[in-house]
């Protein structure tokens, strides 16, 4: 088993076990909701055990696709072209028209020399770390945030601007870890582009790949929708510390800001659903080709 897969798999678990003491924790506040103020205090350190919970989980889940890139990935790669190699000769294949043709997942380019690699991909190698980073460190941040929103007497001024910190910069948190992850589904596509190009490169023949399908275009965009709503509501949840001073207006702005933090979460996770459709295809599409070249060896 790789290391990334064990260390995520740990983290799932942890993450699992703080969600289900905040819940435990939810559980007595609401039982005492009647008695005095004190639940507030209570729900106050659970929503930031939650969310900093659900954002382990989130880094367990970068941390197996991680393996799949660093470790199965080029093994498959690899794998692959020792094994056509050794299935019988290759050489160039004059008969095969250069250009632009549809295939039965979309359109596709036939080039002599491997795709280079979109922007998006070279962007997703690069950003993909820095985003899980400071995801960490924001979710940290809000944890921390949340005990001194605990700290504070219910009913202030300064209760409310705690919990306004607090829920801002936790989800700015959870928007960076999804972002990282969504990049990190980046980084697989541009391994199967560029690793589909070497195998068939390396034989000798010409380089069939699949062109940017309108899945991934949708991809990009609702992630970037997605990263732009997580960092807009942070700003508005700063925002909201001036008003902290008027518990009507400070609720308005919670009424509203509660979606819209939700919004940027499903932004993103709906982009990540669109990248895992596309890397089903892409695999798909590589499964076609290398039986083309083990049938006819073009």
């Amino acid at each position: 088993m790789s290391r990334y897969r064990t260390v995520g798999l740990a983290l799932a678990v942890i993450g699992l076990m703080g969600a289900t003491a905040s819940v435990i924790g939810n559980f007595v506040a609401g039982s005492g909701i009647d008695v005095d103020n004190t639940y507030q205090e209570t729900l106050a350190w659970t929503f930031g055990l939650s969310i900093f919970s659900f954002g382990l989980v989130k880094i367990g889940i970068a941390l197996v696709l991680m393996g799949i890139i660093v470790v199965r990935l080029w093994f498959r790669v690899d794998a692959i072209k020792t094994s056509l190699v050794s299935l019988h000769g290759h050489g160039g294949a004059p008969g095969v028209a250069r250009g632009d043709l549809k295939t039965a997942w979309g359109k596709a380019t036939v080039t002599d020399m491997p795709p280079r690699l979109l922007p998006i991909h070279r962007l997703a190698r690069f950003m993909w770390r820095p985003m899980l980073a400071m995801g960490a460190m924001a979710l940290s941040t809000g944890l921390v945030a949340s005990w001194v929103w605990a700290d504070k007497t219910p009913g202030t001024e300064s209760f409310r601007q705690a919990a306004a910190f607090t829920q801002g910069v936790e989800f700015l948190g959870e928007t960076l870890l999804l972002s990282g992850i969504a990049f990190l589904s980046g980084t697989i596509l541009a391994g199967l582009r560029e690793g589909g190009g070497e195998v068939q490169s390396s034989l000798g023949l010409p380089v069939t790949t699949l062109k940017m399908p309108a899945t991934a275009k949708a991809f990009v965009a609702l992630m970037m929708m997605g990263m732009m709503a997580g960092i807009v509501q942070f700003v508005l949840y700063l925002g909201q510390l001036t008003n902290a001073d008027d518990p009507a207006s400070f609720a308005s702005w919670a009424n509203w800001l509660g979606p819209l933090r939700e919004l940027a979460l499903g932004l993103i996770l709906a982009g990540i659903a669109l990248a895992l459709v596309t890397i089903g295809n892409v695999l798909a599409f590589q499964f076609d080709r290398v039986k083309s070249l083990i049938r006819t060896g073009a």
